[in-house]
């Protein structure tokens, strides 16, 4: 079971592709929702106002099966750019981004070919600009037990070396934990199996 994604960090530094005076500049942007989107396109419209094409493509989902995207053309021809700039999402298998090409023409059509090289590229060159890391896909739990079953909880955590990422300790406890994908169901089974300790899976 693939239990990893790959993403950017932080948005890449900007970089430039030129081809008979157009000009393409690329950017590549992590995103969580498509929200966001329409935020960063206006950014780039104010930064690049003498620009003629703001074409993109964006990608969301950790899973192969979850994925989501869209390409936009932006008034270039049909498939030219934002299919171009997608392509380059999935030859570096990333996800939770969004690519933008701005384009400035420089007087002379390139045809279709031609957009089509020229976005890809911009793509692929704020790829390498970009820190790709690798992440994993891991299931959040919540622990809820007693006291008197905090020794016992805390060995298993210890030992499976679980992510806890907040905890509320009191006479009864709550512990929430992360796991990832593939030992989810060894350590759903391992918390089931203790008795007074009640465990149960949250969406995130």
């Amino acid at each position: 079971m693939k239990d990893t994604y790959k993403s950017i960090t932080e948005a890449s530094e900007e970089v430039i592709f030129k081809d008979r005076n157009s000009k393409f500049f690329g950017y590549a942007f992590p995103i969580k929702s498509e929200d966001e989107v329409k935020g960063i396109i206006e950014d780039l419209k104010k930064k690049h106002h003498q620009g003629r094409h703001w074409c993109y493509a964006w990608q969301l989902g950790k899973e192969e099966q979850d994925h989501q995207f869209r390409a936009n053309d932006d008034g270039e021809p049909s498939n030219s750019a934002g299919m171009p700039i997608y392509g380059q999402i999935q030859s570096f298998d990333v996800t939770n981004i969004l690519i933008v090409v701005v384009r400035y023409f420089g007087g002379v059509k390139l045809g279709v070919g031609g957009l089509i090289n020229a976005y890809r590229t911009a793509a692929q060159m704020a790829l390498e600009e970009s820190n790709i890391l690798k992440r994993t896909i891991d299931d959040l739990y919540l622990l809820k037990f007693d006291y008197p079953e905090m020794n016992v909880v805390m060995r298993i955590i210890k030992e499976h070396n679980l992510n806890v990422i907040d905890q509320q300790l009191a006479l009864d406890c709550k512990i929430f934990i992360s796991v990832r994908k593939k030992e989810s169901e060894t350590i759903f089974e391992k918390f089931s199996s203790v008795y007074k300790v009640e465990i149960k899976e949250l969406e995130h």
